[in-house]
């Protein structure tokens, strides 16, 4: 297998280290516009398989020359590269693999790259990703889903949570808060209730999650359930359905504070005589102040929550995967389970374990069983409880 890599900073790096230990492939190219960082990782590798590339994603004809010397491109850049990167992927003739939502434009592009015996599978990370599989299988085994909670998380371990805000950066921040100020929908009795973004924090939005070893986290509104409950086909019958994000309690007291005063706006204001942007000031404040230290470790937590009726009769089903990070390797577990996950998707699809083409999603197109023995023998796992609702 030869795979290309765009973009190994913190989850792309996770990719890397995967990528140069399986044995089925044969040759990564790495691209990334700090090379220097890069070249330095790859030495704590200590791998001949990579290659590092210094690239600007923007010159499409570079990324396009390096297209042509793989199989397939596994994308771990900024949202705003999704749409032409994945198109440049079907001109070139090769398999995309990426992490993020897909975008609207996305569909007409998923039908060109079926006609051409190419698959892209996007939102194939951790949230969205591993969560998406877990809810795909998870629905499946069920007559009638009534209620239906998914929760993504990732937050410091308990020692590590430190500081006022007990929060550290697992991925890149400007993501972090960009998501503290995105719409949710969720579904209360049966109807859809919209959230604006600005409101996601409020205390009417958020509940208590209580995990084992953990105790209580905050649960808060993250995107959009309905849009996934359809895709499953089983809206008509859900009385209540959230996606959630969770965090160490008083975070969102915190950040509800910042949106409602404005922090996280993303238009500047004139402070004095310069022009300032309110989410850059946080950002650049914040973000030295929350990194973790090299004997730290983060927790990142999937939980799928599924009630209804199974076989006629009241039935709870809870799916779990919780990682920590690897302190020899130093990934962090946000790492491990978005650089990871997209890593085996690309070779599944290689090895022609995912047969389908075109547009893929992770929560009907993925072989659970494959994908899971995967994750497992990388130490990541996952949990199954079943009992009366």
């Amino acid at each position: 297998m030869r795979i290309l890599v765009l973009g190994t900073g913190l989850q792309g790096r996770a990719t890397l280290h995967d990528l140069a230990r399986s044995p089925t492939v044969s040759h990564v190219i790495a691209a990334d516009a700090d090379l220097a960082g890069l070249r330095r990782y790859l030495e704590r590798l200590e791998t001949s398989k990579v290659e590092p590339v210094e690239l600007d994603a923007h010159a499409h004809d570079r990324v396009a020359a390096l297209m042509r010397k793989v199989q397939a491109v596994i994308v771990l850049l900024p949202v705003s590269f999704h749409v032409p990167i994945t198109r440049l992927a079907v001109e070139c003739g090769i398999h995309l693999v990426n992490s993020s939502y897909v975008p609207p434009e996305l569909h007409d592009i998923g039908r060109t790259a079926a006609a051409r015996g190419l698959a892209i599978l996007s939102e194939f990370g951790f949230d969205p990703g591993i969560d998406l599989v877990l809810a795909g299988q998870a629905v499946k085994e069920f007559d009638e889903v009534h209620e239906f909670y998914s929760y993504g998380a990732g937050f410091p371990e308990p020692k590590a949570a430190t500081g006022p805000l007990r929060y550290k950066i697992s991925w890149t921040f400007e993501g972090v808060l960009k998501s503290y100020m995105r719409d949710a929908h969720v579904i209360r009795e049966g109807k859809t209730v919209a959230v604006p973004g600005r409101e996601i924090f409020a205390p009417p939005n958020i509940h208590t999650v209580n995990m084992e070893s953990y105790g209580n986290l905050e649960a808060y509104p993250n995107g959009d359930v309905v849009h996934y409950l359809d895709a499953m086909g089983v809206t008509a019958t859900v009385k209540n359905a959230g996606r959630f994000a969770m965090r160490w309690p008083g975070h969102c007291a915190f950040w509800y504070a910042l949106a409602q005063s404005g922090f996280l706006d993303p238009a500047p204001i004139p402070v004095g005589s310069a022009s300032v942007v309110p989410r850059e000031f946080v950002r650049s404040l914040l973000e030295p102040q929350l990194q973790y230290a090299d004997d730290e470790r983060d927790v990142a937590v999937i939980r799928v929550d599924v009630r209804g009726i199974k076989n006629g009769r009241r039935r709870r089903l809870l799916y779990q995967v919780v990682d920590l990070r690897d302190l020899t390797s130093g990934l962090l577990a946000m790492n491990r389970t978005v650089g990871y996950t997209a890593s085996i998707g690309a070779q599944m699809i290689l090895r022609g374990d995912i047969q389908k083409r075109g547009l893929l999603s992770p929560l009907t197109d993925i072989p659970t069983d494959i994908f899971f023995t995967e994750l497992r023998e990388r130490g990541i796992t996952m949990q199954r409880e079943e009992g009366d609702w």
